[in-house]
C-alpha cells in the first residue's frame, strides 16, 4: 500500500536548537520525500517521542570504513542519539577474498558464514558497546549499503532481542533476478541466501524495519533506442513516471532516451546487475526497487546519493547528510 504523507510533520528536535558542542564520539576500537510504501504495518505513526533516544549502531557498507561515518555520528548525537560505528577498515574487505576458495562461490551458492564472520564479530562488538550506553534498553541498527543485508544476517545468527529498529540506507536487499541476459550475481549467492534464510521484514511494536532508497539518477539502457521508461521483460514493481527528472549536481535533468548521458548508461548497467533492469531510478549504485522490502516501511527520497565517499552536503547529499538525516531521524526518536 502506498501512502501519501499529507499530515503535519512529526515534532522533532532540530540540531539548530542546540548547537553542536563537544561530545564523546563512540566509534568502535536538498532531499525531499517521494513516497512511503507501508505493508503489513500494525503500528501507529503518531507514536510519542522517546524520553531518551535509543543508542544506534552503524553497520558500514562494502568498501567503507568507520571514519566515513564520523559526520553522521555527530549529526545523530546532535539529535541526542548516542552512536557506535562497527570498527571496519577498508583493507578488512579483502578478507572476503577467502570466498574464492569456497566452491559455492563459483556455483553462485555462497553463504555469509564463515566468509563474513569477521564483519559479524565487529558488529557484535559494537552492539556490546551500545548496550552499555542503553542501560538495559533497546538499540537501533543503521545499515548502510551492504550493511543493511548484513544486519539481517546478524539478527538471524545472533538474535534480535536487543534490537527494536533496523533502518537501512541504500541497501541492496533483494537478490538479482535469475535468467536475465547479461546479469551476474555480484554477491555470488549471498543475497539469495539472505532472502531464503533470514526472517522476513516486519513493522511491529517489537521490531521495525524501515528501508530507505535514494532517487539520485535514473539509469539508461546502454544500447538501443527504446524509450527508457518503456516496459521490459523484467517486472519492476515500483512506479516510474515518465515525467520524472533526475537530480545531478544540483541540476534537474529529464531522463529521456534522446538525452541520456554516458553516465546514465554506465549507471544503468550497474543497476541492471542488481535488479535486472537498467532504466530505473536509484542512488547511483543501488536501484530504488532493490532497496525496499515487503513488510517494511519503505521510503524513497529524491536527490539522495549512495555513499559518503564522493558526496557533498549541498550539491550531492548522501543518506547521512544533515538535510537528509532530517527526513528519517524521527524513526530513531520514536
Amino acid at each position: 500500500m502506498t501512502l501519501a504523507l499529507s499530515s503535519s510533520p512529526l515534532s522533532i528536535p532540530s540540531p539548530s536548537s542546540h548547537p553542536r558542542k563537544s561530545t564523546k564520539t563512540w566509534i568502535a576500537a536538498g532531499a525531499c520525500m517521494r513516497r512511503t510504501t507501508w505493508t503489513s504495518c500494525r503500528c501507529s505513526a503518531d507514536s510519542k517521542p522517546l524520553t531518551s533516544p535509543r543508542p544506534a549502531v552503524i553497520l558500514p557498507g562494502l568498501g567503507n570504513n568507520t571514519k566515513d561515518y564520523q559526520e553522521l555520528v555527530l549529526t545523530l548525537q546532535d539529535y541526542g542519539v548516542p552512536t557506535v560505528v562497527a570498527n571496519v577498515a577498508r583493507i578488512d574487505w579483502l578478507r572476503n577474498a577467502a570466498g574464492l576458495l569456497d566452491r559455492n562461490y563459483w556455483s553462485g551458492t555462497l553463504q555469509p558464514r564463515p566468509v563474513l564472520d569477521w564483519y559479524l564479530n565487529r558488529v557484535d562488538e559494537a552492539i556490546g558497546e551500545a548496550k552499555e550506553l542503553a542501560q538495559g534498553g533497546k538499540l537501533s541498527l543503521i545499515g548502510h549499503s551492504a550493511g543493511g543485508w548484513l544486519a539481517r544476517v546478524y539478527l538471524e545468527e545472533y538474535g534480535s532481542s536487543d534490537i527494536s529498529l533496523l533502518l537501512t540506507l541504500g541497501s541492496p536487499l533483494l537478490p538479482p533476478p535469475k535468467g536475465v541476459s547479461g546479469v551476474i550475481d555480484q554477491t555470488r549467492g549471498l543475497l539469495s541466501y539472505v532472502e531464503d534464510n533470514c526472517a522476513k521484514a516486519v513493522y511491529t511494536p517489537e521490531l521495525r524495519y524501515v528501508c530507505i532508497a535514494g532517487r539520485y539518477i535514473q539509469g539508461a539502457r546502454f544500447f538501443g533506442t527504446e524509450d527508457t521508461n518503456s516496459l521490459s521483460t523484467v517486472s519492476v514493481p515500483v512506479q516510474q513516471p515518465a515525467s520524472e527528472v533526475m537530480i545531478e549536481n544540483g541540476t534537474s535533468l529529464t531522463a529521456t532516451s534522446s538525452g541520456a548521458t554516458f553516465r546514465a548508461r554506465f549507471v544503468g548497467q550497474g543497476y541492471k546487475q542488481v535488479c535486472g533492469q537498467a532504466d530505473v531510478w536509484g542512488d547511483g549504485v543501488v536501484p530504488e526497487v532493490s532497496a525496499h522490502l515487503e513488510g517494511a516501511l519503505n521510503i524513497s527520497l529524491d536527490g539522495v546519493y549512495h555513499s559518503p565517499v564522493g558526496s557533498d552536503d549541498e550539491s550531492r547529499p548522501w543518506y547521512g547528510s544533515p538535510s537528509v538525516v532530517d527526513k528519517w531521524i524521527n524513526h530513531l526518536l520514536h
